[in-house]
C-alpha cells in the first residue's frame, strides 16, 4: 500500500545511528546518506527516508502517529526493541508482548525514536 515512509530527524547522523541498529535487528541493511543529507533505507517493500525537515523549522513527531515495523518472530521483535533501547530510543507504550487485535493476536514493541516519532515492531501471532 505505500511506497515510502519519510520521517524527520532532528539529527540526522545520531538517527540512521538508531535505524541502522533497529532496521538490523530485523534484517534490514543499513541507510545510505545521500548527497543531501537524507538517510534512506530502500527495501522490497518500500522506502524509508530521514531527512531534516525541507522547511527548515525543527523536526517534530506527529501526536498518535506511529510507523510499524513487520518483524518475523516475538523474538525479533523484542531484538528489535533492545537494540532500539541500546540506540538512544526511549520505550513507550507498554511493555513488548502480545495483544488482543481485531484480526488476531497481535506481538507488539514500541519505542521513541530520537526525535521522539513512534515506532512500532509488529509480529502477528499464527
Amino acid at each position: 500500500m505505500f511506497s515510502h515512509v519519510t520521517l524527520g530527524a532532528t539529527d540526522v547522523a545520531q538517527s540512521k545511528q538508531f535505524y541502522d541498529a533497529v532496521l538490523g535487528a530485523l534484517g534490514h541493511k543499513s541507510g545510505v546518506i545521500d548527497k543531501r543529507g537524507r538517510c534512506i533505507y530502500l527495501t522490497d517493500s518500500g522506502l524509508l527516508l530521514l531527512t531534516r525537515p525541507l522547511d527548515g523549522e525543527p523536526a517534530s513527531h506527529g501526536n498518535g502517529s506511529t510507523i510499524g515495523f513487520t518483524a518475523k518472530s516475538p523474538e525479533a521483535a523484542d531484538a528489535w526493541h533492545a537494540a532500539g533501547l541500546a540506540s538512544g530510543g526511549v520505550t513507550c507504550e507498554d511493555p513488548p508482548g502480545i495483544r488482543q487485535g481485531n484480526s488476531g493476536k497481535l506481538y507488539l514493541a514500541y519505542l521513541r525514536d530520537p526525535s521522539g516519532n513512534k515506532i512500532c515492531a509488529l509480529h502477528r501471532v499464527p
